[in-house]
């Protein structure tokens, strides 16, 4: 069976994270194709998707006027695989601390904006993130990434933490990181998000096989 995903391309790392998408669906055993989504009518015909990073304002207010907000809620709720990551994450979020933000609702967490600090404190750390296929730590990218301030009634799961803070979490089908998984070779969050996700609506390779 192939898979059609998609990747929120309104701003973001769109290129990295097709190819993420392409080299964890090939270490799966699955076939995928991409699209790039920048206008509504797409998402509809995803089984996957993808919501990058940006400036968490320029996401929101490009997802609502191009009528792209309505469908990833639908995408969500029909039990399909989301990777929110970054900004994604915040406009993912219940709670973005920001008025100009018109969340999606989709991840029942709080967030603080730049938790941990500006462009020039970039920085990259060891993760040991749940639910991966195997235990070595997670070469993660942070960049100007928030963090999650409170994970609400308990809906959603804490994945993994850094300075004590939750930087990974998963509800339902989706999965939000604080932090760029496209911006490195290991297409592990990529395959936990879409391909062993167990409240995904898309058939999984299960580990080991």
């Amino acid at each position: 069976m192939s898979l059609t995903a998609g990747v929120v391309a309104v701003q973001g790392d769109v290129e990295e994270h097709a190819a993420a998408i392409e080299r964890a669906a090939q270490a799966h055993d699955r076939e995928v194709t991409v699209r790039e989504i920048r206008d509504s009518g797409l998402v509809p015909d995803c089984d996957l998707l993808a919501m990058p990073g940006g400036e968490s304002t320029t996401i929101s207010r490009l997802l609502h006027s191009e009528g792209i907000a309505a469908e990833i809620r639908e995408h969500v709720a029909a039990g399909k695989p989301l990777l929110a990551t970054c900004a994604g994450l915040i406009v993912a979020s219940s709670d973005a601390g920001d008025d100009r933000v018109d969340e999606l609702g989709l991840i029942d967490v709080s967030v603080e904006r730049n938790a941990f600090g500006r462009q020039r404190d970039s920085f990259e750390a060891p993760l040991a993130v749940d639910g991966l296929a195997d235990d070595e730590p997670y070469p993660a990218v942070f960049i100007r990434a928030p963090a999650i301030d409170d994970v609400g009634n308990g809906n959603a799961e804490v994945l993994a933490a850094w300075d004590g803070r939750p930087v990974a979490v998963t509800q339902g089908s989706v999965v939000g990181t604080a932090f760029h998984p496209e911006l490195t070779p290991d297409s592990r969050i990529h395959g936990l998000a879409f391909f062993e996700n167990a409240d995904a609506a898309v058939p999984r390779v299960e580990r080991g096989q």
